[in-house]
Protein backbone atom coordinates (compact mmCIF):
# COMPACT_ATOMS: atom_id res chain seq x y z
CA UNK A 1 0.00 0.00 0.00
CA UNK A 2 2.82 2.36 0.22
CA UNK A 3 4.99 3.34 -2.53
CA UNK A 4 8.12 4.65 -0.32
CA UNK A 5 8.68 2.87 2.96
CA UNK A 6 10.81 5.88 4.80
CA UNK A 7 8.52 8.55 3.64
CA UNK A 8 7.49 10.73 6.28
CA UNK A 9 4.96 13.66 5.02
CA UNK A 10 2.47 15.89 5.98
CA UNK A 11 0.10 12.44 5.69
CA UNK A 12 2.49 10.60 7.97
CA UNK A 13 2.67 12.99 10.51
CA UNK A 14 -1.47 12.95 10.90
CA UNK A 15 -1.56 9.14 11.51
CA UNK A 16 1.39 8.81 13.80
CA UNK A 17 -0.32 11.80 15.40
CA UNK A 18 -3.40 9.51 15.55
CA UNK A 19 -2.28 6.18 16.25
CA UNK A 20 -0.06 7.97 19.64
CA UNK A 21 -3.21 9.51 20.60
CA UNK A 22 -5.37 6.07 20.07
CA UNK A 23 -2.37 3.89 21.65
CA UNK A 24 -1.78 6.48 25.06
CA UNK A 25 -5.48 6.48 25.83
CA UNK A 26 -6.04 2.61 25.08
CA UNK A 27 -2.99 1.58 26.82
CA UNK A 28 -3.82 4.08 29.69
CA UNK A 29 -7.18 2.29 29.95
CA UNK A 30 -5.84 -0.94 30.32
CA UNK A 31 -2.59 -0.09 32.21
CA UNK A 32 -4.59 -1.09 35.71
CA UNK A 33 -4.80 -4.83 34.10
CA UNK A 34 -1.32 -5.81 35.69
CA UNK A 35 0.11 -9.17 34.79
CA UNK A 36 0.37 -11.39 37.69
CA UNK A 37 4.00 -11.76 38.66
CA UNK A 38 5.20 -9.77 36.40
CA UNK A 39 6.94 -6.35 37.47
CA UNK A 40 5.10 -3.53 36.44
CA UNK A 41 3.68 -5.30 32.99
CA UNK A 42 0.33 -4.80 32.21
CA UNK A 43 -2.02 -6.31 29.62
CA UNK A 44 -2.27 -3.55 26.76
CA UNK A 45 -4.62 -5.28 23.90
CA UNK A 46 -3.83 -1.41 22.36
CA UNK A 47 -0.44 -2.44 21.68
CA UNK A 48 -1.75 -3.58 17.89
CA UNK A 49 -2.70 0.51 17.46
CA UNK A 50 1.04 1.00 16.70
CA UNK A 51 1.77 -2.54 15.09
CA UNK A 52 -1.28 -1.81 12.36
CA UNK A 53 -0.34 1.99 11.79
CA UNK A 54 3.39 0.77 10.81
CA UNK A 55 1.62 -1.93 8.38
CA UNK A 56 -0.74 0.64 7.06
CA UNK A 57 1.63 3.37 7.18
CA UNK A 58 5.02 2.28 7.40
CA UNK A 59 7.73 2.13 9.87
CA UNK A 60 8.78 5.59 11.12
CA UNK A 61 4.33 6.27 11.68
CA UNK A 62 4.03 2.52 13.66
CA UNK A 63 7.34 3.81 15.79
CA UNK A 64 5.64 7.57 16.83
CA UNK A 65 2.68 5.83 17.43
CA UNK A 66 4.18 3.44 19.79
CA UNK A 67 6.93 5.60 20.78
CA UNK A 68 4.79 9.09 21.57
CA UNK A 69 1.39 6.76 22.71
CA UNK A 70 3.18 4.77 25.30
CA UNK A 71 4.81 8.11 26.47
CA UNK A 72 1.05 9.36 26.51
CA UNK A 73 -0.66 6.09 28.35
CA UNK A 74 2.46 6.29 31.15
CA UNK A 75 1.63 9.85 31.53
CA UNK A 76 -1.77 9.39 32.05
CA UNK A 77 -1.21 6.57 34.06
CA UNK A 78 1.07 8.37 36.20
CA UNK A 79 4.10 6.39 35.75
CA UNK A 80 6.71 8.88 34.32
CA UNK A 81 9.01 8.96 31.59
CA UNK A 82 10.94 5.80 30.80
CA UNK A 83 12.85 6.38 27.49
CA UNK A 84 13.75 2.72 27.25
CA UNK A 85 10.55 1.51 27.51
CA UNK A 86 9.13 4.33 25.18
CA UNK A 87 11.60 3.01 22.35
CA UNK A 88 10.57 -0.89 22.68
CA UNK A 89 6.84 0.22 22.06
CA UNK A 90 8.17 2.22 18.84
CA UNK A 91 9.94 -0.90 17.96
CA UNK A 92 6.62 -2.46 18.47
CA UNK A 93 5.27 -0.33 15.47
CA UNK A 94 8.49 -0.19 13.24
CA UNK A 95 9.06 -4.00 13.05
CA UNK A 96 5.65 -4.48 11.30
CA UNK A 97 5.55 -1.24 8.99
CA UNK A 98 8.59 -2.70 7.61
CA UNK A 99 6.25 -5.22 5.23
CA UNK A 100 3.90 -1.62 4.57
CA UNK A 101 5.60 -1.47 1.20
CA UNK A 102 4.75 -5.25 0.08
CA UNK A 103 0.82 -4.92 1.15
CA UNK A 104 -1.30 -5.25 -1.34
CA UNK A 105 -4.46 -5.71 0.00
CA UNK A 106 -5.33 -5.73 3.63
CA UNK A 107 -7.71 -8.80 2.32
CA UNK A 108 -5.07 -11.05 1.30
CA UNK A 109 -4.50 -14.19 3.46
CA UNK A 110 -1.27 -14.09 2.82
CA UNK A 111 -0.67 -10.74 3.75
CA UNK A 112 -2.30 -11.12 6.98
CA UNK A 113 -0.80 -14.06 7.88
CA UNK A 114 2.97 -11.96 7.30
CA UNK A 115 1.46 -8.96 9.57
CA UNK A 116 0.97 -11.66 11.91
CA UNK A 117 4.18 -12.78 11.73
CA UNK A 118 6.21 -8.93 11.60
CA UNK A 119 3.67 -7.77 14.74
CA UNK A 120 5.07 -11.09 16.91
CA UNK A 121 8.70 -10.47 15.50
CA UNK A 122 8.29 -6.24 16.93
CA UNK A 123 6.33 -8.15 19.93
CA UNK A 124 9.71 -10.00 20.67
CA UNK A 125 12.01 -7.31 19.93
CA UNK A 126 10.15 -4.40 20.93
CA UNK A 127 10.39 -6.01 24.86
CA UNK A 128 13.25 -7.81 24.57
CA UNK A 129 15.55 -4.09 24.02
CA UNK A 130 13.91 -2.47 27.08
CA UNK A 131 13.52 -5.64 29.19
CA UNK A 132 17.57 -6.04 28.62
CA UNK A 133 18.03 -1.98 29.16
CA UNK A 134 16.72 -2.97 32.50
CA UNK A 135 20.08 -4.57 33.76
CA UNK A 136 22.33 -1.82 33.73
CA UNK A 137 19.48 0.87 34.51
CA UNK A 138 17.44 -0.91 37.17
CA UNK A 139 20.19 -2.85 38.59
CA UNK A 140 18.00 -6.17 37.80
CA UNK A 141 19.48 -9.12 36.65
CA UNK A 142 19.45 -11.28 33.34
CA UNK A 143 16.77 -13.72 34.60
CA UNK A 144 14.34 -11.30 35.80
CA UNK A 145 14.85 -9.19 32.77
CA UNK A 146 13.66 -12.30 30.40
CA UNK A 147 11.56 -14.25 32.99
CA UNK A 148 10.30 -11.14 34.94
CA UNK A 149 10.09 -8.73 31.75
CA UNK A 150 10.45 -9.92 28.91
CA UNK A 151 8.48 -13.25 28.56
CA UNK A 152 5.21 -12.26 30.05
CA UNK A 153 5.35 -8.75 28.14
CA UNK A 154 5.91 -10.58 24.86
CA UNK A 155 3.51 -13.35 25.17
CA UNK A 156 0.67 -10.62 25.94
CA UNK A 157 1.85 -8.42 23.47
CA UNK A 158 2.15 -11.00 20.86
CA UNK A 159 -1.11 -12.44 21.33
CA UNK A 160 -2.87 -9.07 21.25
CA UNK A 161 -0.93 -8.09 18.26
CA UNK A 162 -1.52 -12.34 16.76
CA UNK A 163 -5.13 -11.55 17.13
CA UNK A 164 -6.27 -7.83 16.99
CA UNK A 165 -3.86 -6.42 13.95
CA UNK A 166 -5.79 -8.30 11.10
CA UNK A 167 -8.96 -7.89 12.60
CA UNK A 168 -7.76 -3.70 12.10
CA UNK A 169 -6.48 -4.42 8.94
CA UNK A 170 -9.78 -6.06 7.72
CA UNK A 171 -12.23 -3.66 9.40
CA UNK A 172 -9.58 -0.80 7.71
CA UNK A 173 -10.01 -1.93 4.68
CA UNK A 174 -13.93 -2.04 4.98
CA UNK A 175 -13.72 1.61 5.26
CA UNK A 176 -11.29 2.29 2.76
CA UNK A 177 -13.39 0.52 0.36
CA UNK A 178 -16.39 2.43 1.08
CA UNK A 179 -15.05 5.91 1.04
CA UNK A 180 -13.45 4.80 -1.83
CA UNK A 181 -9.60 4.48 -1.94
Amino acid sequence: MKDNLWKFGTKEVVYAAIGAALYGVLSWASNALALPAAGNISLRPAVAIPMFFGVAFGPVVGFLAGAIGNVLGDFMSGWGFWWHWDLGNGLMGLIPGLMAASVVSFKDRGTLVKAVIYSIIGAAVGILVPSLLEIPLSGIDFNTAIVGYWFPAFLSNAVNGAILVPILMVAYDAVASRSGR
